[in-house]
């Protein structure tokens, strides 16, 4: 059993390994396409999108280095293991995206403000944002895919990051084609605002996600229902009497249960072990990556009021 869980964890960290890994390389490109394209076309728009890629690359690598960190096994010095890396990954990697939104909203507010009407070359730009939008679709479909089988904070909010990036490609794609049909080139830094309002608020929503972790907050309702269910599965017609303590928390892919259970006080140390293991492989199988400690106390005799 252990082996087995050992494997599954050995395959999640290169399953996010890769993953980063072609997150990184796309990023690369599509930088160096924006930039030329934002050169060239003189789109506000466009520049605001190659500055938002260069803080997808920086989460990219964020994310490659927090996957590698988390991976390592407990040590003296990192009892709990090295999740929290992935978790204050997708921390920063949030911020990053609030950043990268904020800068965007200022060069379209100030562009709108000063009434700039810069004159602009729309069809390298439409090619080039259309292109961006389709490759950011693959790769981020991929990241979700891995997030998802993986349990990864960190390469989950590298996705968020691919996905705010189509939405951005897509809005400042839209306004290219608006523009070259209207000739209304106030519609740049428009169309810009509203994708940095976008970007803003999946960059908030990323930040919360990775603080609740941070910060040891409990696993959500309904897992803690079925940890509760379990246990009390295994409490009728056994020695064990009941749930006297639960706490939860999430470390990066791992689940920490402690469970506090009151036991029959002249059960044996043989039995008790049994129990325990029993319960810690049906927590396993059903709520998956779980780290589970199990303490056992007597029960006392209670006198009647």
């Amino acid at each position: 059993m252990h082996y087995n869980i050992t494997m599954e964890i050995s395959k999640n960290d290169k399953a996010k390994k890769l993953a980063t890994t072609i997150s990184i390389f796309s990023n690369c490109v599509l930088i160096a396409m924006k930039i030329v394209a934002g050169i060239v076309s003189g789109s506000i728009g466009i520049i605001s999108e190659a500055i938002h890629s260069f803080s997808d690359l920086l989460a990219s690598f964020i994310a490659y280095f927090s996957v590698i960190k988390s991976a390592k096994p407990a040590d003296e010095d990192h009892s709990y293991g090295h999740g929290k890396y992935e978790d204050l990954s997708g921390f920063i990697e949030g911020w990053l995206i609030v950043f990268a939104a904020l800068y965007i909203a200022y060069e379209a507010v100030k562009k709108i403000v000063f009434h700039s009407n810069v004159e602009i070359s729309v069809d390298i730009g439409i090619y080039v944002m259309a292109l961006s939008a389709i490759i950011n679709c693959f790769i981020s479909w991929y990241l979700f895919h891995v997030a998802k089988k993986t349990n990864s904070i960190a390469v989950y909010a590298d996705a968020e990051h691919l996905r705010t990036d189509i939405l951005s490609s897509a809005g400042v794609c839209l306004g290219l084609v608006l523009i070259k049909i209207t000739d209304i080139h106030i519609l740049d830094p428009i169309i810009a605002l509203v994708v940095a309002t976008i970007i803003l608020v999946a960059g908030l929503k990323i930040c919360n996600r990775a603080k609740n972790n941070l910060v040891d907050k409990s696993l959500s309702e309904k897992e803690v229902e079925k940890i509760e269910q379990i246990v009390d599965s295994f409490i009728d017609g056994s020695e064990l009497i009941t749930i006297k303590t639960l706490k939860t928390r999430k470390s990066g892919i791992k689940k920490n249960i402690e469970l506090v259970i009151e036991a029959n006080k002249n059960m044996t140390i043989e039995n008790s072990h049994i129990l325990c293991d029993k319960i810690e492989r049906r927590l396993s199988e059903t709520i998956g990556n779980t780290d589970v400690s199990i303490h056992l106390e007597p029960s006392i005799e209670r006198v009647p009021a």
